[in-house]
């Protein structure tokens, strides 16, 4: 990796995105780009360097933060995505993720916290903050690389699996218990189990288990 991190940025909201340059346009890193929208990013990165890294906003109009991510996922591999939102959403994390994002921060985070993120996404390739919390992040990093054999450890029952795929969904565990014709308590039980024996503590943390073993494909 270059010393120097090329970064664009997408957010409607030109205010906050010229503050986020500012915060960021400092030795180590250069603002290749500004978007207001999914659309306007596509369209500029035809006419700039490649970025090394989209700090890309959830909600902007004509296309989104999903579609853009899931977009440059599939279009330019190696551009990593550094989701921001103004929310602690767990339904919008999930969906980044899925979609590609390598990380989820809020806008209000300080600065530190900021670089730290684009930093952790570099290097590490991931980057969840405390939202995840610090022993979600080492199962991501345990279990990268080591699918097969953490699933032959881990040995799963088929009745987990589905409810992993299923917690992968945006249905509530409420829906879940519906689809399974199970009562609401023992999907908590489901949950709960696999909490401890994947050593996660959140949906979230399922989800990128589910996505790093094979278990659902972005």
């Amino acid at each position: 990796m270059s010393n120097q991190i090329n970064i664009a940025l997408a957010d409607d909201h030109v205010l906050l995105r010229k503050g986020l340059s500012g915060m960021i346009s400092q030795p180590g890193y250069n603002v290749v780009f500004e978007a207001d929208n999914g659309l306007d990013l596509i369209e500029k990165m035809g006419l700039h360097p490649e970025p090394d890294l989209v700090l890309m906003d959830i909600n902007m109009p004509r296309m989104d933060g999903y579609e853009t991510t899931a977009w440059l996922r599939k279009n330019h591999p190696l551009v990593r995505v550094l989701a921001l939102s103004m929310y602690d959403d767990e339904n919008a994390i999930i969906r980044m993720i899925k979609n590609g994002a390598r990380g989820y921060i809020l806008k209000d985070s300080e600065t530190q916290e900021l670089k730290a993120a684009i930093g952790a996404v570099m290097t590490k390739g991931f980057y969840y903050s405390e939202l995840l919390t610090g022993k979600l992040i080492h199962s991501v990093n345990q279990v990268s690389g080591e699918d097969t054999q953490a699933k032959s450890l881990l040995k799963l029952t088929e009745r987990e699996i589905e409810f992993i795929k299923l917690v992968c969904t945006e249905m509530t565990y409420k829906s879940i218990a519906a689809q399974l014709h199970l009562s609401p308590r023992t999907i908590d039980g489901y949950r709960d189990d696999l909490f401890e024996k994947l050593h996660l503590k959140t949906r979230v943390g399922l989800v990128i288990y589910a996505i790093k073993n094979g278990i659902v494909h972005t």
